[in-house]
């Protein structure tokens, strides 16, 4: 199944990202009125788990396809930078990863 291509802004992935987000929550722990924005930490105030992020990364894949890699951009970071991830800093890669795909 091949990802749905669609403009790269922010909003509109910020949108994506916070739907697979709510839906990984409410799959997983069963919230669902949780508020997702940019500055919305993985760790403290959505207090996933490291597994949560695998399944969040083929959340990614599903949605973006090959074109958006979560395991690498996760590699190149230290502990602490996982650790104090924002929702933002992620939808700011999806952007980049994305318009990249566009320009090759």
């Amino acid at each position: 199944m091949n990802a749905t291509p669609h403009p790269a802004g922010t909003d509109l992935v910020l949108a994506d990202i916070a739907g697979l987000l709510a839906r990984l929550i409410e799959d997983e722990y069963g919230l669902d009125d949780v508020e997702i924005g940019m500055a919305t930490t993985f760790n403290r105030d959505l207090e996933l788990e490291s597994i949560d992020l695998v399944t969040l990364a083929g959340l990614l894949e599903e949605r973006y396809g090959e074109r958006v890699n979560f395991a690498e951009f996760l590699a190149g970071m230290e502990f602490d930078e996982i650790i104090e991830l924002t929702v933002g800093r992620l939808v700011e890669y999806v952007v980049a990863s994305l318009k990249a795909a566009e320009a090759s």
